[in-house]
């Protein structure tokens, strides 16, 4: 889910290794026997002790411990996402995202006994993370077969949500869906998902962003594609795919969020695409960039840009991000448009609303979503209904807050691709990694 830079643009941060945590048993059997000889009487009562010990030691069993049994996998998955990964996946077994090493002044971090009994005290966010990442892998790839021209946006979310919904397991604040699925189309970058009555079909010559996110524990994963049926749009495609993983090599530890901008716009303002007989530069939209994640919230503070700047802010150890670009064959740059379906409640302090029906919807938002996003779509689910004065009240009094759609000039198209990963001590890893991007 992308973030808006509200930011003045002035005009950058591979190996692979692998982690496991390992359990290991042995059982060790040290048997020590030792007859003294003294006399006949004692030698016969020695030897009936020895007989006795050794036909003891005949008859006991030895107990083997029982092997964990490992899970199918992904391919245990149904067509139609009905088997939660737990089950695919038992004993957190939870397949670990991409694997970098450290390079430069962090070299050290890979091979250091002190970072990794530093990353083995940070096991249980992993897990949760793996989990999460493993279940949008999954949604993703089951969707991407099914997504075709001719399906309204409403089923095409819907499947995506039901989707994560089962194979996390959702429950409340232990698990569930991140943030509403956005499906925005061509000059429109992001912030989109159907409201209720919305019918918008999707065409054969349309390029579309798919936004989800999933959490476990609070723990986001926050990972988007694009989709087209045009090969003509494959080189904006191509750039935007580029630039993101840039954004995610150069990314680590100490490094400035304003050089990896800088390594963004590079890539991506290198490619060009030709569209009805032009040729039309690609450009980063550059008010859009990536984010930190905090617990329970998509936006954690800190904003990675997709152009060069000046920020000198620090990527640091144990934090997660989202590295998120955005490429587009218009302005580069966006504005809010449309009905808004996007929001979520404020993390501030705020005077309670004084309106009973702001006060009754803010009681539901504080119950079912905290500070996860949500949308209109999510609360007719809930079985509210005439919220919307209510609503209105809230995001006009800075309690929640509202994400209208960002578009780009009308007939423009615009492209995205995102990845969660997290600093850990010893490595960084690219949680949502897949084979497909």
């Amino acid at each position: 889910m992308s973030v808006a830079d509200t930011t003045p643009v002035a005009g950058l941060e591979k190996g692979v290794a692998s982690l496991s945590v390992e359990n290991s048993s042995a059982t060790k059997e040290h048997t020590n026997e030792d007859v003294d000889e003294e006399d006949n009487s004692a030698d016969e009562g020695a030897n009936d002790d020895e007989s006795a010990a050794k036909k003891k030691k005949k008859n006991k069993k030895k107990k083997n411990k029982k092997k964990k049994k490992a899970g199918p996998g992904a391919s245990g998955q149904t067509e139609s996402l009905s088997v939660p990964v737990s089950q695919l996946f038992p004993n957190n077994s939870y397949p670990e995202g991409q694997i970098c090493d450290y390079v430069d002044d962090n070299k050290y971090r890979t091979t250091s006994e002190e970072m990794r009994a530093k990353d083995r005290l940070n096991e249980k966010q992993i897990f949760d993370l793996r989990r999460a990442a493993e279940v949008h892998r999954e949604v993703r790839h089951n969707v991407q077969k099914r997504i075709k021209p001719g399906m309204d946006l409403t089923t095409i979310a819907e499947m995506i949500e039901n989707g994560t919904r089962t194979l996390v397991e959702a429950n409340g604040f232990e698990s569930g869906i991140g943030f509403p699925t956005g499906l925005s189309i061509n000059d429109c970058a992001a912030h989109f998902t159907p409201n209720a009555g919305d019918h918008v079909v999707l065409q054969a010559d349309d390029v579309i962003k798919v936004d989800f996110g999933v959490h476990v524990n609070g723990n986001i994963i926050d990972s988007a594609f694009t989709m087209t049926w045009n090969d003509r749009y494959k080189p904006l495609l191509d750039a935007v795919r580029d630039a993101t993983n840039t954004g995610i090599r150069e990314a680590g530890i100490d490094v400035r969020l304003g050089d990896i901008g800088a390594a963004i716009q590079e890539v991506m303002e290198s490619y060009e695409i030709e569209l009805d007989g032009k040729t039309i530069p690609i450009k980063p939209i550059r008010n859009l960039c990536g984010h930190n994640i905090a617990p329970y919230s998509i936006h954690g503070g800190k904003s990675v840009p997709i152009v060069a700047n000046n920020d000198p802010t620090r990527m640091e150890e144990g934090e997660l991000f989202a590295i998120e670009t955005f490429g587009s064959t218009g302005k580069g740059l966006v504005v809010e448009q449309g009905v808004c379906s996007h929001y979520a409640k404020d993390n501030g302090q705020h005077l309670p609303p004084r309106l009973t029906s702001a006060k009754k919807l803010l009681a539901s938002i504080t119950k079912n979503f905290g500070t996860l996003p949500f949308c209109r779509r999510y609360l007719d689910r809930l079985g509210e209904s005439h919220y919307y004065l209510g609503l209105k009240t809230l995001v006009d009094s800075g309690i929640v807050n509202s994400y209208p759609p960002l578009h780009d000039v009308k007939g423009s198209y615009t492209a995205q691709f995102e990845h969660t990963f997290i600093l850990r001590p010893n490595v960084k890893e690219v949680l949502s990694r897949s084979d497909d991007y």
